[in-house]
């Protein structure tokens, strides 16, 4: 079963970043190529009945998988990148953390309006990334197809901030 697998791989790392938050770490799985094939291979297996034209991916992690994903399902990949990473004209969205504040990009050509994009992130905690992720695609005009994550904290309730967006969520792996 691949919640096993992937729980087997991860590593926690106590009071990362700050005191209190054990961190998954999911760089262990990227040791095993077999694992890191079929957690694709489920998720596009999962995401077959899907209208997705796009994988959007989430800085940093979400490039790990998301790139193969949208290789996967044949379609282009969107970086969601941290202010001013990208060299192109960008789309901006500030959003709030837990402890302070962030501001995420996207090239304003990476899609064309009404297109469905798929968001693709390593972990879902508390939905604040993605909830300004789907925010900004939004105002860019694309369809928010649904989530993937390797991993789910649901204790921190994260779906229930990201499905108004979209009730199509796959989590490989729940905590």
């Amino acid at each position: 079963m691949i919640e096993q697998r992937i729980k087997s791989a991860i590593r926690d790392i106590p009071d990362f970043p700050k005191q209190g938050i054990t961190f998954k770490d999911i760089t262990p799985i990227l040791k095993d190529p077999i694992l890191c094939e079929a957690i694709v291979d489920i998720f596009a297996a999962r995401m077959q009945e899907w209208k997705i034209d796009a994988v959007a991916g989430v800085e940093s992690r979400g490039f790990l998988f998301g790139l193969q994903l949208a290789g996967k399902l044949g379609v282009p990949f969107v970086p969601v990148r941290k202010a001013g990473k990208l060299p192109f004209t960008v789309k901006q969205k500030e959003y709030d953390l837990e402890y302070g504040s962030a501001t995420i990009e996207i090239h304003t050509d990476a899609f064309e309006p009404g297109q469905h994009i798929l968001i693709h992130d390593d972990l879902l905690a508390t939905g604040g990334t993605v909830t300004a992720t789907s925010n900004l695609i939004k105002e860019m005009g694309g369809v928010i197809a649904g989530f993937s994550f390797i991993v789910g904290l649901g204790f921190l309730n994260g779906k229930e901030k990201i499905t108004p967006f979209a009730d199509k969520v796959v989590v490989l792996a729940e905590y």
